[in-house]
């Protein structure tokens, strides 16, 4: 009997199963996906994709303004342009990841509600649509980068380039892992969507975004491991650094957030394949 059909819709019982041929399998659909998130983004807009660009840059000249200005942070001798806008782009790529996935079920529910193919695909697709944005900006910080550089500006470029496709991997899966645990909690309590929108905000400022680490250990050194604790401080550190030379590049501090991301995306997995069982049910 079961040779007669394509597919058979069983319960599954694996937690850790990412089901990744099954997604590949879903590959077209994962691709419309992809596409959706990018056309919807600018559709009926003016400037369409320049604001994949203008977004960062205006960002970027407001930070000079208060933070290097007003506030008179030190961005380590690094210029100002150049530090904020490779926090940004690193930022920007993983709150998108974060705050889209974290809103898998809701936004998806009437979708899910009617049809099956595999849930993983639209976070998988927010978080491949979101890469696309970033190396949009990543080239817009090449193209700053490279004026200062021309301008004589001596950056001290180092083997800590090859790590960047891995930070860029890293940060990924640390806002696929998160948005996918937020989003299965969210069909139970919803007051978490509420959090999600200013927690975001303030994790920000507790990531070396707009200040480099050095500061934060000469201005309070008893607190340094609270940012140090935050897996996204050794990934924006170690972006910086193999851009410039300067930062804090570590080892430990690295791998750390390297495991913790690992954690964090098979928690996310084992959690999301949890509550995509029953979450009709509860939503």
């Amino acid at each position: 009997m079961s040779n007669d059909w394509d597919i058979i819709i069983t319960n599954k019982n694996r937690l850790f199963s990412l089901d990744l041929s099954e997604v590949w399998r879903y590959r077209d659909l994962l691709s419309m996906y992809v596409k959706r998130d990018i056309i919807t983004f600018y559709k009926q807009t003016i400037l369409g994709p320049l604001w994949f660009v203008i977004q960062p840059l205006f960002t970027t000249i407001m930070f000079m303004f208060v933070f290097g200005g007003i506030a008179g942070i030190s961005t380590d001798g690094i210029p100002q342009a150049v530090f904020y806008l490779a926090g940004l782009v690193c930022w920007n790529y993983f709150q998108d990841c974060l705050s889209k996935c974290s809103d898998t079920f809701n936004a998806n529910q009437a979708i899910f509600g009617k049809v099956y193919f595999p849930r993983l695909v639209v976070p998988l697709s927010i978080v491949i649509s979101n890469l696309i944005k970033m190396a949009i900006q990543f080239a817009l910080f090449l193209v700053v980068y490279i004026y200062y550089f021309a301008s004589g500006i001596d950056f001290q470029v180092n083997v800590a380039l090859l790590l960047i496709p891995l930070l860029i991997i890293m940060l990924g899966a640390l806002g696929l892992g998160f948005g996918m645990i937020i989003s299965s909690m969210t069909t139970k309590y919803r007051d978490l969507r509420f959090l999600i929108t200013f927690g975001i905000q303030l994790w920000m400022y507790a990531t070396p975004v707009i200040y480099p680490l050095s500061v934060m250990k000469d201005t309070y050194p008893k607190y340094i491991w609270v940012l140090v604790a935050n897996p996204l401080t050794a990934i924006l550190e170690t972006f910086k650094y193999a851009f410039t030379g300067v930062g804090e590049f570590n080892w430990f501090y690295l791998g750390y957030s390297f495991a913790f991301t690992i954690i964090i995306l098979m928690l996310g997995i084992v959690i999301f394949n949890r509550v995509q069982r029953n979450f009709m049910d509860v939503i």
